[in-house]
């Protein structure tokens, strides 16, 4: 996949900077064509000599070289990539990114390209889960760059957690991965897929609200996932902060309650080949919602009388046909796999998505899920933990195994 290939690798100032020879060493023994860009704050890690060898062609540092009095054209550099990949991609560079800033050449060169650009974070463990930079990788990734889960280790500041820079192998088998997505045939051109995502807000009053913690971060990723395959996707989601991804081939449906989610769901169901149930809808809802504010007054206490919502999953699988994937998801605390697998059972699913609130890094609010995929012969396939974004892979995955069989039972 990388024979012929050209790529242009970003190198900012991290200690894992070293770890750029390696690539670079690796993606050319794979026979791709390398320019390397690299920041100020990258050659007090990394002598850019290291990386001109390995490369065999002059590191690329400034928009302009003051001792040869030449210009180097980022237009150029980035239009003649066909991937951009920042390795190792620093704190300060994602935020440089997301706001569009353009201080030195790699930044110029990033608001230029045209190519996927590929980014692998490294940094200490409180720099990568400070607000300020999750919020710029999910801006990153809403403009549809490619960002790689980082490692989980000890850091060189002695602390041990999440911000390591992947290994060279690892980058490399991504950017492959990655490559023969993009020159492959969308598996899922022409097919129309649901997909709901969120939780739902059931009313108290017009101030208060019954919820849950679900971000819908599971549910878009599982979009996006879809979109890359080409799928039309229609996308009914409750209240999330998360925006959904643009794209001409996807309709967003915005949603309250679980009564609005129901009907919904209904609406677009008898047209989707593929459902996915990704949503957290609420399993009670307030008998009978305040008009007014409730005010706390004098009482002390304040009684609720929920009632049942509607069940979306069992009416969509009592009235799925021949030809529909319809694929649910199970968020468990206890007996896990036995609760998940009697949801799949009662509710006539193709399959079931299990992820558990007693893993790490796994459930609601995080940008990482543990999955657990159960089909109807019996199989359970367990995936280690991974970014939301390969869960849906994995899941898409799945899901086109099922279109699969189903083609093939349809034909013999």
């Amino acid at each position: 996949m990388l024979q012929g290939r050209k790529i242009l690798l970003g190198v900012t100032g991290s200690i894992a900077a070293y770890k750029s020879a390696f690539l670079v060493r690796a993606l050319i023994k794979k026979g791709a064509e390398v320019r390397v860009v690299m920041t100020a704050a990258a050659e007090q890690f990394l002598p850019p000599v290291t990386l001109a060898t390995l490369s065999r062609h002059p590191v690329l540092r400034d928009l302009t070289e003051p001792t040869a009095a030449t210009w180097n054209n980022h237009i150029h550099l980035a239009h003649w990539a066909d991937l951009f990949v920042v390795a190792p991609a620093t704190a300060n560079t994602l935020a440089k990114m997301a706001c569009g800033l353009c201080d030195n050449l790699l930044t110029a060169i990033y608001l230029s390209v045209r190519c996927p650009v590929v980014l692998a974070p490294a940094m200490d463990t409180d720099m990568w889960h400070h607000p300020a930079t999750q919020a710029n990788v999910h801006t990153l990734r809403q403009r549809g760059h490619h960002l790689m889960p980082v490692e989980s280790g000890e850091l060189a500041s002695g602390l041990v957690g999440e911000g390591r820079l992947p290994e060279p192998d690892q980058i490399v088998a991504y950017i492959e991965e990655l490559l023969q997505k993009k020159t492959g045939v969308p598996r899922l051109e022409g097919l129309h897929a649901l997909v709901t995502a969120g939780p739902t807000h059931e009313p108290i009053d017009p101030v208060r609200y019954i919820g849950n913690h679900s971000t819908g971060k599971m549910g878009i990723a599982l979009t996006e996932a879809l979109l890359e395959e080409g799928a039309q996707v229609t996308l009914i989601l409750g209240p999330s902060a998360v925006a959904a991804p643009a794209s001409e081939r996807l309709h967003v449906v915005r949603v309250q309650t679980a009564k609005e989610m129901y009907q919904q769901a209904l609406r677009f169901f008898p047209d989707a080949q593929v459902v996915v149930m990704a949503a957290a809808v609420a399993d009670f809802t307030p008998h009978q919602p305040s008009a007014q504010k409730i005010k706390k007054g004098a009482q002390k206490e304040l009684t609720l009388t929920l009632q049942p919502t509607a069940d979306i999953l069992s009416e969509l699988g009592r009235q799925k046909k021949n030809g529909q994937v319809l694929v649910g998801f199970a968020l468990e605390t206890e007996n896990e796999l036995a609760n998940a697998r009697q949801k799949l059972e009662e509710k006539n699913l193709d399959g079931i998505v299990l992820n558990s609130l007693n893993e790490p890094g796994a459930g609601f609010g995080h940008d990482t899920n543990r999955i657990t995929i159960l089909d109807r012969e019996g199989h359970a396939h367990a995936f280690p933990l991974k970014s939301k974004r390969e869960a849906a892979d994995d899941i898409v995955t799945f899901i086109l195994s099922l279109l699969g069989r189903q083609t093939a039972e349809h034909t013999s």
